[in-house]
């Protein structure tokens, strides 16, 4: 307990760090924010007209933007696992171990740093989807459970980007694998109803984590009935979560001998 303030300073200066490499690579940043809102464009004026929501929808535009938000946090968490994987390769995590900094305040840092990125992503993201016709109808609490559901799964999401960082040996590898948490809002409800798809994948698009946490956005921010949703969408971040901080601890340690 003594040394909880310590590591919480290492981690803080960790995320600033990782900020600040992220303002170098502004490509890589300028890329992760605008590619769910040009993704969101295309679906919403190129394919929108064609696909039937049902009547519950005034527009397609009410159905898809929960599911582009969070759209971004898988973007968003590829360049985590890039920064990670750099880190490990360059050498920095010695020096880093000889100034008495250990693998949780490095690892935090760097998902701290993606969950302010994320963030930026997701205000630019709703901003873009105000302009184009959205509008939410949350209540106060809705709208403080929104963010709970995003911010869990950013974080999560993150974590795992972190394990995948530490698992792939060169930052080429690191951002394919990426690709898995980035397709997962596909087979979801994120753009379709489940319903409308094969009946093969129907179980999998049901009972898949990104379900439950676009079906509660996607209510809260319509302020309609989400049932147990939101409960458990937060089951599935925390139970991600546990497991990707538990492997990225194996991972570093490992990496490190």
């Amino acid at each position: 307990m003594s040394d909880a303030p310590g590591v919480l300073t290492r981690t803080t200066v960790m995320a600033g760090r990782s900020l600040l490499i992220s303002r170098r690579n502004t490509d890589a940043v300028i890329t992760s924010m605008m590619l769910p809102v040009l993704l969101m464009l295309v679906f919403v004026h190129f394919f929108g007209g064609a696909i039937d929501t049902g009547a519950a929808y005034d527009s397609y535009v009410m159905y898809v933007v929960p599911g582009v938000l969070f759209l971004c946090a898988g973007f968003g968490s590829a360049t985590t696992a890039v920064a990670v994987s750099e880190d490990m390769r360059g050498g920095i995590i010695d020096r880093f171990r000889s100034l008495d900094i250990g693998g949780s305040p490095i690892l935090a840092g760097h998902v701290v740093a993606s969950t302010v990125r994320n963030l930026v992503s997701t205000t630019l993201v709703f901003g873009v989807a105000l302009l184009i016709g959205f509008r939410p109808e949350a209540s106060p609490a809705g709208w403080f459970a929104v963010v709970a559901v995003l911010i869990a799964y950013i974080v999560a999401l993150s974590w795992i980007s972190a394990a995948v960082g530490l698992l792939a040996r060169t930052p080429e590898a690191a951002g394919g694998f990426t690709f898995f948490m980035s397709f997962l809002p596909y087979p979801s409800s994120a753009f379709v109803p489940v319903d409308t798809m094969p009946g093969w994948l129907h179980g999998f698009a049901d009972h898949q984590p990104v379900t439950p946490a676009i079906e509660s956005l996607r209510g809260l921010l319509l302020d309609r009935p989400v049932g147990n949703a939101p409960w458990t969408a937060l089951a599935w971040a925390a139970g991600i979560l546990l497991v990707a901080v538990a492997l990225s601890g194996v991972l570093f340690r490992i990496r490190t001998r």
